[in-house]
């Protein structure tokens, strides 16, 4: 097999790489900031270098590939799971190098997303990982944003010279639950999973600590305002210790002048392949931001690859929809004050899945509402359906100037075909609305059902290529897919 890989052309290993990386969504790339270099290529922008999107909303501006698809291990939910049948390739370090900056000097990509599966072992995984990153910042100069999945089970220094090179660094936590663990991937063990995850959260707490900054991750301005987020009410936080576990590896030099993980960290849950409920999922995700200050929790809908007992027949659809849902929830947890604890109930453990979750938590507490608009504190107008957190700012400071009506609520963004069942201005709603939950739950599906169909029905799944171009009229040969990797372009 590695005499047919070491044969394999650049475009042969990129085919098979760039389509392997599509099931890993774990890569946005806001949260990094940095300026131009004279000399260097690239640069980190801070409100997202992702500019353009694929149909089913995952960013295609980076250059996301596997560094192998080869792995010593047996996930019966993946793909690249060594018992699979298929092609395997592996990169060089000097091939992502080359591919990185040959794609990025024309325009196709602005920044690195680099995964990989297991070969031989985790340290010499992380080993030519990090073998890439470093030529890619030190001979090839590139500036640009890294986003590297740490490796569990690889040794401490690489892991911590690999947070001094890249903008943010992820490790995958797979599945919610330790028994839907230990049925699809018995191999991995919890304790490893998270061990990097707090090796990182330690290096970047010291590492703030030490150029004087909140040792906590920045959150939303608006976020300030709420008197109890899952942030502060943090059973788990440990103190910042004295000594830095991960600079120490480093010489002083490398550490006043680098960064750790600037666009902090974060990891990546299944949905679908196992059978945990809504609330296991955001109860884990919401121990995950506050034992591990993560900046992002992403989900993936399982997608039916492999034949096996335990995970859904090939031919499921994925969960696309309830995906969906779980991110809105996920926003509802981050910025608008919300804790799982109080979105589900074991008594009610799941979204319905017909309903934004802000709507569904307000349908079963409608002794909250109506809510006041011309009265109602910060907090309260958050819990609102189809408030957000501009239009409630925006609703408070406009209120200083005088009594707001409808007409006001809708220049200042307020989504009213959602907030009109849960609010009153100057003591008086919109229409004459029962508020009833089945009412109301009728009249919200309704409105929401063209969009949720779209959701559930993506025109496609396929991961767009680097080579797509769905207006140019003539066919692209393997010649010049050849010579644009190479730079003969």
């Amino acid at each position: 097999m590695e005499t047919a890989a070491c044969k394999m052309t650049l475009q042969e290993k990129l085919n098979i790489l760039a389509d392997a990386a599509k099931y890993d969504v774990a890569c946005t790339s806001s949260g990094s900031s940095r300026r131009g270099k004279k000399g260097y290529l690239g640069n980190a922008v801070s409100s997202g270098i992702c500019h353009s999107f694929s149909s089913d909303g995952r960013c295609i501006s980076l250059l996301k590939i596997l560094f192998t698809n080869e792995c010593i291990f047996d996930c019966k939910y993946c793909l690249n799971r060594s018992s699979n049948d298929q092609p395997r390739a592996t990169f060089t370090p000097e091939e992502v190098c080359t591919l990185v900056t040959e794609f990025y000097r024309r325009n196709y990509i602005e920044g690195l997303f680099l995964s990989s599966g297991i070969m031989k072992s985790p340290t010499y995984t992380m080993e030519q990982m990090y073998q890439a990153v470093y030529l890619l910042r030190t001979k090839y100069k590139f500036n640009g944003y890294i986003h590297v999945k740490a490796i569990p089970g690889a040794p401490e220094e690489l892991i911590a010279r690999m947070g001094y090179l890249a903008d943010r660094m992820s490790v995958n936590i797979e599945l919610p639950t330790t028994e839907g663990l230990s049925k699809l991937a018995p191999h991995k063990k919890p304790e490893n999973l998270v061990k990097p995850l707090r090796q990182i959260q330690d290096g970047i707490t010291s590492h703030r600590l030490a150029i004087g900054k909140d040792p906590q991750m920045e959150r939303s301005n608006s976020s300030k305002y709420l008197p109890h987020t899952i942030f502060r009410e943090n059973p788990y936080r440990r103190l910042p210790s004295g000594s830095d576990p991960v600079s120490v590896h480093l010489p002083a030099s490398a550490r006043c002048q680098a960064h750790f993980v600037p666009a902090g960290q974060s990891t990546q849950m299944i949905i679908g392949a196992t059978g945990e409920n809504d609330l296991q999922l955001l109860s884990t995700t919401q121990k995950l931001y506050q034992m591990y200050d993560l900046k992002r929790v992403f989900f993936s809908a399982y997608v039916p690859l492999n034949e096996d007992a335990l995970l859904p027949a090939i031919g499921t659809a994925p969960p696309l929809l309830r995906e969906h849902r779980l991110y809105q929830a996920d926003w509802l947890l981050r910025y608008y004050g919300f804790h799982a604890e109080e979105l589900l109930s074991p008594e009610r453990p799941n979204f319905n899945i017909l309903l934004d979750p802000k709507c569904d938590w307000a349908l079963r507490h409608l002794e909250y509402f109506p809510v006041e608009i011309n009265r109602a504190s910060y907090a309260d107008l958050l819990r609102v359906p189809g408030i957000g957190t501009k239009s409630a700012g925006r609703i408070v400071k406009s209120r200083r100037g005088g009594l707001l009506d409808f007409q006001h609520l809708k220049k200042i963004g307020v989504v009213l075909k959602r907030a009109k069942y849960f609010i009153t201005c100057n003591g008086k709603m919109m229409h004459r609305i029962p508020i009833k939950e089945d009412f109301i739950t009728r009249q919200l599906i309704r409105t929401d059902s063209k969009k949720n169909w779209e959701i559930e029905h993506p025109q496609t799944y396929r991961q767009l290529s680097l080579f797509d171009d769905f207006h140019f009229q003539s066919e692209i040969t393997m010649e010049d897919s050849h010579k644009s990797i190479l730079g003969q372009l």
